[in-house]
C-alpha cells in the first residue's frame, strides 16, 4: 500500500494540474492485516492457506462507513462524490462492495480483482446482485492483465456486465494484455481516472 500510494498521489496531481482529472481528496488506507480486511468468507481451503484470518471483509466494510468516512468529510472540504479503488485482493473487495452495498461509493475501480476468491462465487452471484439493484447508477471500472485474462472467473464478470441492465450501472471492462498483474496498476489508474473522473462540462 505504501509505496502505490505516492505513485497514485503523483498521478492525481499531475492528472489535476493537466485539466484530465477533476479535483479529489486522495485517501489511503494501511491495513494491519490486509488479507483478512479485503476477503469475504471462503470456504475453499485453499484460500484459507494465505493468512491465518480471512473473511473480514464486512467488518472492513463498517469500518469505512462508521468510522473513516465520517472522519473525512468531518476535517476537509469533502463534494458528495466517493470513489473506491483497489488492485488484486482490494480489488475483490471493490466489486464486492459494489455487489453487496452499492450505497457506499459511487464509483468503483478494480484493477486486476481477484474474483478467483471462494472459487469464483461473487462472479456467480454477480448476475443477481446486479440485476435487482434498483438505486442510483453507479460507476464500475475494471482493468484485467493478461494474468487475470487467463481466469475462467475473470471473463465470467465479464460476461455478466456486458449483459447488466442499462442506467443502473455505467461500466467499463479493459483488457490490458500488455499488461501483467505485477505492472497493471499504474497504467490502469492512469486510464481509469482519464476516463471515470475526467472534468464535467461547465454548468454540471
Amino acid at each position: 500500500m505504501g509505496e502505490d500510494f505516492l505513485h497514485v498521489a503523483g498521478l492525481v496531481q499531475v492528472l489535476n494540474g493537466n485539466g484530465t482529472m477533476r479535483p479529489f481528496i486522495l485517501v489511503g488506507i494501511e491495513n494491519t492485516q490486509r488479507r483478512r480486511d479485503l476477503t469475504g468468507p471462503t470456504t475453499d481451503p485453499e484460500d484459507q492457506k494465505i493468512a491465518p484470518k480471512v473473511g473480514g471483509s464486512a467488518a472492513y466494510r463498517t469500518f469505512l462507513r462508521t468510522e473513516l468516512m465520517p472522519l473525512i468529510r468531518q476535517r476537509y472540504r469533502t463534494s458528495a462524490e466517493s470513489a473506491l479503488v483497489g488492485e488484486s485482493l482490494a480489488g475483490l473487495f471493490v466489486v464486492e462492495t459494489l455487489l453487496l452495498e452499492p450505497a457506499l461509493f459511487d464509483t468503483y475501480l478494480a484493477f486486476d480483482p481477484s474474483v478467483w476468491w471462494n472459487k469464483g462465487q461473487l462472479a456467480g452471484q454477480a448476475e443477481n446482485l446486479l440485476r435487482t439493484y434498483t438505486g442510483p447508477a453507479k460507476t464500475l471500472y475494471i482493468a484485467s492483465s493478461r494474468d487475470n485474462e487467463k481466469i475462467p472467473e475473470s471473463r465470467r464478470l465479464a460476461s455478466v456486465l456486458r449483459g447488466a441492465p442499462k442506467g443502473r450501472l455505467v461500466w467499463y471492462y479493459q483488457p490490458m494484455v500488455q499488461e501483467t498483474h505485477a505492472t497493471i496498476y499504474h497504467p490502469a489508474a492512469l486510464q481509469a481516472f482519464r476516463l471515470v473522473f475526467k472534468p464535467k462540462p461547465a454548468g454540471k
